[in-house]
């Protein structure tokens, strides 16, 4: 039997396969805190608890893993993000009541202000702030999802600009240390982080101020299309 021939025989019914579905995990920075967009569940198994945005990935269109989180983040909440990191993958026989299950894991940061209408319009639909997770008993194990997803980001925030997505496409210098500074817990020294950000050239000067009240106007910039990729090579903290 030749390749061909196997494979227009082959019934891949005949196999146990386990359910696989996509979770992506979007964070936004609003209000001086780091939320996470959840949804309410309409269907069993967990029906009426929260979770996130994610479903099964739809073997007749989807062609990737990204594009199937991005169609369930679309369909779901409206909103699309900037980017999407894959988080990592996780599977077992008790995740999911209905039968083995596999998800595969994707994270993000959004702008608020680039969603904040089409998530209004979205009944069941809401950004919930980390801390209020806690208070919460949401679907399946998307409370360990979300937690891994949240270290993701205290590490991208040490290591890269990735924050900035969290901004509106013109920022300064204080707001982005400041989103820096709510992702790692902590307060960064001002002079060595505006010193690192320079020397690795990863923003473009709008030419544009901003009055913060008082004090003298800042410079607003934008990233470059490729400053999300950067790596540091020592940690913003040092």
């Amino acid at each position: 039997m030749n390749e061909k021939t196997y494979l227009a025989s082959y019934k891949k019914s005949e196999f146990d396969t386990p359910i696989i579905t996509v979770d992506p995990v979007l964070f936004t920075y609003h209000e001086d805190q780091l939320k996470v967009l959840l949804v309410k569940r309409a269907n069993h198994p967990d029906i009426g608890l929260w979770g996130l945005p994610g479903g099964f990935v739809d073997q007749e269109n989807d062609q990737s893993l990204e594009q199937t989180a991005l169609r369930k983040l679309n369909e779901k909440t409206g909103v699309i993000p900037p980017y999407l990191e894959q988080l990592y993958t996780v599977g077992n026989a008790t995740r999911d009541k209905r039968s083995w299950a596999v998800t595969v894991c994707y994270t993000a940061l959004i702008a608020h202000q680039l969603c904040e209408a089409k998530i209004a319009d979205v009944d069941d639909a809401h950004w919930v702030v980390l801390d209020e997770l806690e208070k919460m008993t949401l679907a399946f194990d998307h409370a360990d999802i979300i937690t891994k997803a949240r270290e993701r980001l205290r590490q991208k925030a040490l290591y890269s600009i990735v924050p900035a997505y969290a901004l509106p496409e013109k920022f300064t210098l204080p707001e982005l240390q400041h989103v820096h500074e709510v992702l790692l817990g902590k307060s960064i020294q001002k002079k060595s982080f505006r010193r690192r950000i320079d020397q690795a050239e990863l923003l473009i000067d709008t030419g544009e101020m901003y009055s913060m009240g008082s004090g003298r106007p800042a410079v607003l910039y934008r990233m470059k299309k490729t400053s999300g990729d950067y790596t540091f090579v020592r940690n913003l903290e040092s």
